[in-house]
């Protein structure tokens, strides 16, 4: 429609021009007068071909025009987006960022369905139960769980506050896990964290259930005081080639409750890399722990054979105790695909009234490879093991190029003494040999298989209890 309009025009301004020169050969010339008069008809066409176009479109042109006006007052009544409007988007997770950062919140959660076949022998179906002063027959059945349902939201916001709460709804309640608040960027000792999370002790109980080698963490992590309620200082030194936390905490139940004079613990823990090249693609991680118990009470260590639905066959049953001390050794190293890591850890003079004072150690060590060449991934501001990111993530889709995610092929040897020297009614003492094998189909999605070879030895039962289990894991 524009066209004719400027075909209209420049038709017109011809004729007028020739109207103008030609005025007096015009009357003369015949051929002027017929060019003219053609141009009369010309322009004459075209304005009743516009005036047709413009009636049949009418109802046409009338909507685009409101639509356009429409779009026009959205775009100038639509105010203009402030500094802490959240942006929403997914990054291996659900996130919500302001433009300024001054606002950042992670919406996650986690699902790990584990599945279990054990070989027991007869011998341990019958074991000492120390709470029970007597014996106790166990059949352990093969089974099935969900190890672990957690949903959680974290965030920071107005720069200096940085918040988690998480919950496990596995087993059917919902317990607290991670539920605390931290301020940062304080002087002198960079962060104070206040609620219930982990102590500091143990790498690899620090590191997080998704990102552990094994289904289960080694047997002398039942030494690790896990999480509790409590106030914790910790800082990073050196561009984060050094850790540092120290912290006093509370012993209490799920919810982060506990009313009573003793179960108190401080615990301290650091770490350093002497060494540490291609952005964590090869490193060495060494670090300690302390903690002092203040206990006044029972206290009792037992575990499970590195599989959750497995009975507790090392077991010390109830120790009237008033303090004991906690010791941790730790060590890693990564290069390229190649990781390897352990820990050595002892309780040490447990003050028993009964049968004097006591101490148990334990310690493990396990390798992993990646057989598509990924690395283990390190995580400096914690001192611990971090995400596994394949280079390629598995994918079946027509079109796209096929991937086949990351293989990891692990071993680990674990033992834990809760003899101590002692005989009846010693606690017992185990050895294993657990063979993992992990998929990582992407960075949310992994796959677990572990067979492991219980050696159990106790006062009163011994026996290799065998157990094969597997894990399907989503986490986001």
């Amino acid at each position: 429609m524009t066209r004719l309009r400027i075909s209209i025009g420049v038709m017109s301004a011809i004729a007028i021009v020739g109207v103008l020169v030609f005025p007096a050969q015009a009357e003369d010339d015949q051929e002027v007068r017929v060019l003219i008069k053609a141009l009369q008809e010309r322009i004459e066409s075209l304005e009743q071909e516009l005036a047709q176009m413009k009636g049949d479109g009418s109802e046409a042109q009338q909507a685009v025009d409101e639509r356009v006006d429409e779009l026009e007052t959205k775009i100038t009544e639509t105010p203009a987006r402030q500094p802490n409007d959240f942006r929403v988007y997914w990054n291996e997770g659900l996130r919500f960022d302001t433009d300024d950062g001054r606002f950042k919140l992670k919406i996650g959660g986690r699902i790990q369905n584990d599945w279990v076949w054990y070989d027991q022998p007869r011998v341990l179906e019958y074991y000492w139960n120390p709470i029970m002063q007597g014996g106790v027959f166990v059949d352990t059945e093969d089974g099935t769980e969900f190890r672990r349902a957690r949903l959680y939201i974290e965030g920071d916001i107005y720069d200096d506050i940085k918040f988690k709460m998480q919950y496990d709804f596995a087993g059917g309640d919902a317990d607290f896990r991670d539920v605390y608040m931290q301020l940062k960027n304080v002087p002198y000792v960079g962060n104070v964290k206040v609620g219930h999370f982990k102590e500091p002790f143990s790498m690899e109980e620090l590191t997080s259930s998704k990102y552990i080698t094994f289904m289960e963490r080694a047997l002398p992590n039942a030494f690790a005081p896990g999480r509790n309620t409590g106030i914790q200082l910790h800082d990073t030194l050196l561009d984060e080639r050094m850790t540092w936390a120290v912290g006093i905490f509370k012993d209490v139940n799920d919810f982060g409750n506990g009313q009573d004079d003793g179960q108190s613990g401080l615990s301290a823990r650091v770490t350093g890399l002497p060494y540490y090249a291609e952005d964590g693609r090869k490193l060495i991680h060494l670090g300690a722990a302390y903690s002092i118990r203040n206990i006044d009470d029972n206290v009792r260590f037992r575990t499970r054979p590195e599989a959750h639905l497995a009975p507790r066959f090392i077991d010390t049953g109830n120790l009237f105790t008033g303090t004991y001390n906690m010791l941790g050794l730790e060590a890693a190293g990564v290069w390229g695909p190649l990781s390897i890591q352990g820990e050595y850890m002892k309780v040490d003079d447990i003050e028993n009234i009964l049968v004097g004072d006591r101490d148990y150690d334990g310690y493990y060590l396990q390798a992993s490879y990646f057989l598509t060449g990924e690395n283990r991934a390190y995580k400096k501001s914690g001192g611990v093991w971090d995400k596994i990111r394949p280079r390629r993530n598995f994918s079946m889709r027509k079109g796209e190029e096929r991937g086949w995610g990351a293989w990891e092929l692990a071993v680990r040897y674990s033992n834990i003494d809760l003899d101590s020297g002692y005989s009846f009614p010693g606690g017992g003492n185990e050895s294993n040999v657990t063979l993992g094998l992990n998929w990582y189909l992407n960075p949310n999605t992994r796959l677990m298989f572990n067979y492991i070879d219980a050696d159990i030895d106790h006062p009163l039962y011994s026996g290799d209890l065998e157990i094969f289990q597997t894990r399907f894991q989503l986490a986001f």
